[in-house]
């Protein structure tokens, strides 16, 4: 499959050119165009704690995914996510998986498995509404950040601690362990503050922008006018 990422790194656009027959996978609602050579269909493949990886509603949240096919000739389209951000590539192999955050995915080659079925996933580990998915078979991934792509790579026993916010992607040949920042009067004043601790080796994909805290940020806007309203 060929394809092309435009206008790096804050408004990035992945292009791809596919083949007669071939596909891509992406997440609904990322699609922003297509040659009309391309169909769409949405599969309902058995994966994951309620029987669907097309379909999941876990923890609040859905994870749709549809496939597009180049079904009369060559086809191309186009995909980018909502946040401005970036959109980058990562190599998925039998000897090198991922853990991504959900929000992060875009697309992937079809042999690429996206698996909900792990406690990341399914309990909520990484806390306040932040799904993994865990990546494994072989082909390309593409994620897309809310900011721009901090990429660190990590040495056997090196440790890197991550905002589970600007947390996006790790390999799955890494170790973490999930816990609170700080003592109780920075959870007391700051709300709940995961992180994750990730212990090489592998590599780690943060992103530079929180959405959360951009979603504050517009609050503090919003807030004074839908209370003038409300009185």
């Amino acid at each position: 499959m060929q394809y092309e990422i435009r206008y790096k790194p804050s408004y990035a656009l992945l292009e791809v050119t596919l083949a007669q027959g071939e596909s891509i996978t992406a997440e609904a609602g990322s699609m922003t165009w297509m040659q009309p050579s391309v169909e769409v269909h949405t599969h309902m493949r058995k994966k994951g704690l309620l029987g669907t990886i097309g379909m999941a509603l876990i923890g609040g949240q859905s994870f749709f995914v549809n496939e597009f096919t180049a079904s009369a000739g060559e086809g191309k389209a186009g995909f980018s996510a909502a946040p401005l951000g970036d959109v980058d590539t990562l190599q998925v192999s039998p000897a090198k998986g991922f853990i991504i955050q959900k929000a992060a995915y875009l697309a992937s080659e079809k042999t690429v498995n996206l698996d909900a079925e792990w406690q990341g996933f399914t309990k909520g580990l990484f806390g306040q509404g932040l799904f993994m998915i865990k990546v494994s078979g072989e082909g390309l991934l593409f994620i897309n950040t809310f900011g721009a792509i901090d990429k660190h790579i990590l040495g056997p026993g090196e440790h890197l601690i991550v905002d589970n916010f600007h947390l996006v992607a790790f390999s799955d040949s890494c170790q973490y362990v999930v816990t609170k920042f700080g003592g109780w009067k920075e959870t007391l004043l700051g709300g709940e503050f995961l992180v994750t601790d990730i212990t090489g080796p592998g590599e780690v994909y943060i992103q530079t922008k929180n959405i959360r805290e951009m979603a504050d940020w517009l609050w503090t806007i919003i807030e004074p006018r839908v209370q003038a309203k409300a009185r």
